[in-house]
């Protein structure tokens, strides 16, 4: 459980724990253990060499780095001095951090060693560049950290406001350039009040979690600080492999994950993920993009714990919808996302924004305290968003009788042959689980009859020759003809985002260049 009454904001977080538990350890990585204790001073010494630095209240400050144990007191260390972190997708050409960079215009960036050669580049040609600072690592183009921290104290600060913008994340930009979701300390206030009821984030103290997620992405970040503010010891991975995971699960008494689906699927495929080889486990959370149905049954089998699934999005906080882990037993729901967090209102609403009933499809709409502050410097893609007091998600999907929300696609996904939508996650998720099929990816293409033809892109498992005639059949005895692909075709591999989402837009690209418009 988070006391609410010490933890106040996140920037309370380190210094709460302390009082309790100093010399317990509060981040493990590699072979580094950071206590709580030294958690509350590095996060105190940031904080005033920030100050010291010229930051100021609502000043935002940019990171650029591998999942590694000193983004914590960077984090930390911000929030203190009332600034707001803004962290930069590691995946990202120098181009495209240089749009974030002269978006976010942060005074000071710190930047792992992985990444020196790249930000020189993107900010070659800025007409006001940040401070460079190397978080980890050395280059004579870079303030050392350790010169920078010099002798700032270790003393408290007031630290934020409830109203302080707090942290900037950037949405993955797959539609188009990406947008910064403001989060203030009340979003993350009422984040940890609902989370403690929530299963998949509600954890024990001294119990281990593990973070697989980028720190870039909510996912990676709620995780932690849920994590730390119950008093958990993290362990963090720099770069995810599957069969490291599954050593640290072992090796680490690892309790709880989030792991987006694409890691579950690489993780089975190990010969470590065997029955019976995790015994702390208690939760798997997933979420981030959908699950074929055949993973998540082997995976259960695998890992032999409670699996939680979140449904969420960056502009929610990563909160929403969730199918606890009682609910995937019930018939018929295990392909639902769940149901909303408590103090979460959730609708299916029609092109006009009126609420539908259940069973109408529509667009999934989310509406309460975590719900993002705003869209960086984007009035009008604000105001189009949080729509009529909503947070129109993007999502096509439909609530049953009982409560249930049920995610088909990205609006922008759908397909539409002849007169019909088609929904890709519906047709993935009846081609997995077909022998020989590691991944698959299924997009609209052009098609003269129909506008659009339904197309499967599939990855072969390792060794496996798959006949498509074979993947046909297997797929029209789960699904209606008319969603059945037209054809399919074998690729090495799919282009994903770093939470994992399938980039469609690339996939789409060559098929629909030189055709008057691309559908979806």
């Amino acid at each position: 459980m988070i006391d609410l009454d010490a933890i106040r904001t996140l920037a309370d977080i380190p210094a709460a724990q302390a009082r309790v538990q100093a010399s317990a350890i509060a981040i493990k990585f590699g072979d580094k253990e950071t206590s709580f204790q030294q958690l509350n001073v590095a996060s105190n010494r940031v904080g005033n060499a920030l100050l010291a630095s010229g930051v100021t209240a609502g000043d935002r400050i940019s990171v650029l780095t591998k999942n590694h144990d000193s983004w914590y007191p960077l984090f930390f260390g911000c929030a203190l001095a009332r600034a707001c972190l803004a962290p930069i997708n590691n995946r990202l050409a120098a181009a495209e951090v240089a749009y974030i960079l002269d978006d976010a215009a942060p005074k000071l960036l710190f930047v792992g060693e992985d990444f020196f050669e790249l930000v020189l580049d993107a900010v070659a040609d800025l007409a006001h560049p940040p401070r460079l600072i190397a978080l980890y690592g050395s280059h004579p183009k870079f303030e050392d950290f350790d010169q920078w921290l010099g002798g700032a104290p270790d003393h408290g600060l007031a630290g934020p406001e409830l109203t302080d913008d707090v942290l900037q994340l950037y949405t993955s930009g797959t539609t188009g350039r990406p947008k910064g979701v403001v989060l203030t300390h009340f979003t993350y206030r009422r984040f940890m009040e609902m989370a403690v009821n929530v299963d998949g984030f509600a954890y024990d103290q001294g119990q281990t979690v593990m973070i697989v997620m980028p720190l870039f992405h909510v996912a990676g970040t709620n995780v932690g600080f849920a994590g730390l503010a119950q008093g958990c010891r993290l362990v963090l991975i720099k770069d995810f492999a599957a069969s490291d995971a599954l050593d640290m699960m072992k090796n680490e008494q690892v309790a709880h994950a989030f792991l987006a689906p694409v890691m579950i699927q690489m993780m089975l495929a190990q010969p470590q993920a065997q029955v019976g080889t995790f015994p702390a486990l208690r939760t798997i959370a997933y979420g981030a993009s959908p699950i074929a149905e055949d993973v998540l049954r082997r995976a259960r089998g695998v890992f032999g714990c409670k699996f939680v699934q979140f449904y969420g999005m960056t502009e929610s906080a990563g909160s929403g919808a969730y199918l606890a882990p009682s609910a995937h037993d019930l018939p018929g729901k295990l392909t639902s996302c769940g149901k909303g967090w408590p103090g979460v209102d959730m609708a299916i609403l029609d092109a006009q924004g009126r609420e539908l009933g259940d069973g109408e499809i529509g667009e999934i709409a989310i509406r309460g305290d975590i719900v993002m502050k705003e869209y960086w410097k984007r009035p009008d893609a604000t105001r189009e968003t949080l729509d009529g007091g909503w947070l129109h998600t993007g999502d096509v999907g439909y609530r049953d009788s009982d409560g249930f929300y049920f995610v088909h696609d990205r609006i922008k996904d759908m397909i539409v042959s002849g007169a019909e939508n088609i929904y890709p996650a519906e047709v993935e998720s009846a081609i997995m689980g077909c022998p020989g099929v590691a991944d698959v990816a299924v997009i609209g293409v052009p098609d003269v009859k129909w506008g659009e033809a339904v197309k499967a892109l599939i990855v072969p498992e390792a060794g496996q020759n798959v006949d498509p005639d074979d993947v046909l059949a297997w797929t029209k005895a789960k699904i209606a003809g008319y969603k059945v692909p037209k054809s399919v075709e074998f690729i090495p591999e799919l282009p994903r985002n770093p939470s994992g989402k399938v980039l469609r837009r690339e996939l789409r690209a060559p098929y629909w260049e030189g055709q008057e418009r691309a559908i979806g």
